[in-house]
């Protein structure tokens, strides 16, 4: 029996190349042997500082300690995202990453709420959200007496070096080097080697490409095609600075609508991250400047540093015996904070699937498929936050009149007939999320399933008032998010 070990080189640092090191050495190291290579003079984009709860299972699967990750990185917690200004100037909710109020197999929470309205016996939504009502309170507690879900805010560089350093502990070989070349098979095409600058050869069975939007595997060596997605996600630039804290941290990212975009604003422990996200037919690069610095509040670390990027995927994140992850397999803009989990999954359905016996054709057409419905049930989510809106600069209103994907379309038209959202298998967001977002969005369904009227005013109206009085007591026995993070995780000096 052959007991060679699959050679896995991983092209490109960054969160994506350290994540699959660190993961891949920690669950498959006995099998396989990982070479990561990436060059000292070539940057990262570096600003994927947000995250969603689903981070918190695959820092598990890495055996990651909560507290040590937390005080390496300068991480805080996150409950959800802060929409302002999106349906029109002056709104504002809360996606958050709590369930909402109770179902039932006949039902979701929004028919009974949206009937208790009707009857004027309900307040707003969030009001019977955990997580919201914890967001808004800027409250945060964890443990065995925290029901919260959450995700963090991190600060990307620390992120990689220190998830560089557990993956070098067990032994994973990094060189440093700018490829030049990447040698194919002269037959079959797969690839072989990559050749570095100074004439290094590197041989692998397996390569990861994390080389960002470059794609020097997937895309230059293997010519892979790219499904561009900026017809219904026209931004194509991001401006991003840090400045020094200004308050206590909150525990939500704050996603602030303009003209031509929007711009974010993630708490750190040490610093604030500051973004703006823009279109560049409807904003020039020096505008777009002037706005961000004049929107900051702390002092600036740093100067602004310009990202151009296309919205859209790869045709195939798997090609011959190279799998994309990333920037490299696709981008759907920062507003969702999904690219960490992109990585996560990819990996997770590498390692379910990993080729130990050879690259099969059936197992490459079940991962493309899986990454593609993925990233298209991402980009509808994204699109949605557009396309609903009631602003009235020309960015807005091409947004709100553009033709949408048809599969969004159906969701869109179900939620104002009749308040029904799904989760399909292959979605990422929850029917809390559709939910909370196409009422943030401001949709009013037309109608609703009728079993709410069955339900008498008085005990329609005590079930939202103890559901309501639940959350309101256990959200004013948590401290503030700031004093948590600094009694559970104070970051290293």
């Amino acid at each position: 029996m052959d007991q060679r070990k699959t050679r896995v080189v991983i092209a490109g640092g960054g969160t994506a190349g350290w994540l699959a090191a660190a993961v891949l050495t920690r669950q498959l190291g006995q099998l396989i042997d990982v070479t990561l290579v990436e060059s000292e003079e070539i940057g990262t984009v570096g600003v994927g500082e947000s995250t969603i709860p689903t981070v918190r299972s695959f820092h598990a699967l890495m055996g990651l300690d909560e507290r040590e990750f937390m005080r390496t990185t300068g991480a805080t917690f996150k409950l959800g995202i802060s929409f302002e200004n999106w349906s029109r100037e002056g709104s504002r909710y809360i996606h958050s990453f709590g369930d909402v109020g109770k179902s039932t197999w006949m039902g979701d929470f929004q028919h009974f709420w949206l009937d208790a309205r009707r009857r004027g016996l309900a307040g707003e939504l969030g009001e019977y959200c955990f997580e919201h009502q914890a967001a808004d309170a800027d409250k945060f507690m964890t443990g065995p007496e925290g029901r919260l879900n959450y995700a963090y805010h991190l600060d990307a560089g620390r992120y990689a070096r220190f998830l560089r350093a557990r993956s070098e502990s067990v032994g994973l070989k990094r060189v440093e080097g700018r490829i030049s070349r990447v040698e194919r098979e002269a037959e079959g095409g797969l690839i072989e080697a990559l050749v570095l600058a100074d004439g290094q050869r590197i041989e692998g069975d397996l390569f990861l490409d994390c080389t960002g939007f470059r794609a020097l595997l997937i895309g230059d060596a293997l010519g892979v095609g790219f499904e561009d997605w900026g017809d219904w996600l026209p931004t194509n630039r991001a401006l991003a600075v840090q400045t020094t804290s200004t308050g206590p941290a909150v525990p939500y990212t704050r996603a602030i609508a303009h003209d031509a975009g929007w711009r974010w604003r993630i708490p750190l422990q040490h610093r604030v991250g500051n973004g703006l996200v823009y279109a560049s037919d409807h904003l020039s690069d020096d505008e777009a400047h002037a706005r961000l610095l004049g929107a900051l509040d702390g002092e600036r670390l740093i100067e602004p540093g310009l990202i151009r990027f296309r919205t859209g995927r790869r045709m195939r994140a798997w090609e011959g015996n190279c799998i994309a992850l990333s920037l490299a397999a696709g981008f759907v803009e920062p507003l969702e904070s999904t690219s960490i989990h992109l990585i996560m999954t990819g990996l997770t359905r590498l390692m379910q699937q990993f080729p130990f016996d050879g690259i099969s054709p059936a197992v490459v057409s079940r991962f493309n498929a899986q990454s593609r419905a993925e990233l298209e049930g991402i980009r509808d989510f994204i699109i949605l936050h557009y396309h609903l809106n009631d602003r009235p600069e020309p960015f807005w209103r091409r947004q709100r009149e553009m033709s949408v994907p048809s599969t969004l379309v159906e969701r869109i038209a179900l939620f104002e007939e009749s308040a029904q959202a799904y989760q399909s298998p292959d979605d990422l967001f929850r029917i809390a999320s559709w939910m909370q977002v196409l009422f943030g969005q401001e949709v009013r369904p037309r109608g609703h399933h009728r079993m709410a009227e069955l339900i008498p005013d008085d005990q329609l109206t005590k079930a939202l008032s103890d559901l309501k009085g639940s959350i309101d007591r256990a959200v004013s026995a948590l401290p503030k998010h700031q004093d948590f993070v600094e009694s559970y995780c104070r970051e290293e000096v």
